[in-house]
């Protein structure tokens, strides 16, 4: 491989992170290259590293070196509560709040007919044998509110509603510190409806 084929296939590889266009590619390679070498060495080992020895937790499918994650083995979590999120991302974002301390399930993804992403992709059985457990006593749905988080929310909710579970959604409403003015439509309506 030439050095200019080298470059652009470093080019390219980083053109797959989200949000990263060519340019920014590029200055990100070309930094790499020219200023950190080191830190460009460290990046391709953790890659690596990481690649070959994450994987899916057994339990709740989120990511983890173990076969089971640290989550679902700390007992002072409590197993009667299910929050089921999206991404790995978004599970990271409700243990930052300090305010939840039940289960997990990650689905990966979310429904999208459109992309071609069914039940089956986003394990869906998974998600309902681990919440028929017999210890799940309340499934919390915390998936975006998108369409197909939406979507995604109202299915999960219909196949366990039956099933004796006690269904709750996350809150919707006005962020905390924002002024009524500049707060967009949708979000003050869904406030007002769901008021307590």
């Amino acid at each position: 491989m030439s050095d200019t084929n080298a470059l652009e296939a470093l080019i390219q590889a980083l053109r797959r992170l989200p949000g990263v266009g060519v340019k920014s590619a590029q200055r990100m390679a070309f930094h790499l290259l020219q200023h950190d070498r080191g830190g460009a060495q460290a990046l391709s080992q953790a890659l690596a590293q990481a690649s070959q020895n994450i994987q899916h937790c057994a339990l709740c499918h989120t990511f983890t070196e173990a076969q089971v994650c640290a989550t679902c083995l700390d007992v002072r979590r409590d197993a009667s509560k299910l929050c089921v999120v999206e991404t790995p991302a978004d599970q990271s974002a409700v243990e930052r709040t300090g305010a939840y301390k039940g289960r997990y399930f990650v689905l990966m993804g979310k429904l999208s007919p459109l992309d071609g992403i069914g039940p089956h992709d986003i394990g869906l059985k998974k998600l309902f044998d681990r919440a028929l457990d017999g210890t799940v006593q309340e499934v919390i749905l915390a998936t975006n509110f998108t369409a197909e988080g939406e979507a995604t929310a109202h299915v999960i909710s219909e196949g366990l509603k039956a099933r004796g579970l006690q269904i709750t959604r996350l809150a919707r409403g006005v962020p905390v510190g924002s002024e009524l003015e500049y707060v967009d439509l949708g979000t003050i309506a869904h406030a007002l409806v769901d008021r307590r």
